[in-house]
């Protein structure tokens, strides 16, 4: 069985970074798109960004130009590199691996149990 776990949240300023880390205890790494999931207190689960096995790449709107997300094949990591963090910023924080590459968080079939980022204003 697959295990994914995510480190490196806590809390920061606004203006501020952070980066996420999420290592794969899977078979074959190159095998999965892997993506960055945030839920928020009261709101839906949202895409973040995802990442191909070549290390193509795809964004939320709210985060694009700021979030940068990137994979060690050797390492069997996923990053999410988080600058210029707002308030709104503030979720959980989930890693997920997929077999196809797709936004949906229902077509994922490992996840982390989550870090929580809080950014203060």
């Amino acid at each position: 069985q697959a295990q994914l776990v995510e480190s490196g949240g806590g809390l920061v300023q606004a203006g501020g970074s952070l980066r996420l880390s999420c290592v794969a205890s899977v078979r074959t790494f190159a095998n999965y798109f892997m993506a960055w999931f945030r839920q928020a207190p009261g709101k839906e689960r949202e895409l973040v960004a995802i990442i191909s096995s070549g290390g193509s790449t795809n964004y939320g709107d709210s985060v694009k130009g700021r979030f940068t997300i990137s994979r060690d094949h050797a390492k069997k990591t996923v990053y999410l590199q988080m600058d210029s963090l707002k308030p709104e910023d503030t979720a959980v924080y989930s890693c997920a691996a997929a077999s196809l590459y797709t936004f949906h968080g229902e077509n994922y079939d490992y996840w982390g149990q989550g870090t929580q980022v809080t950014v203060s204003s």
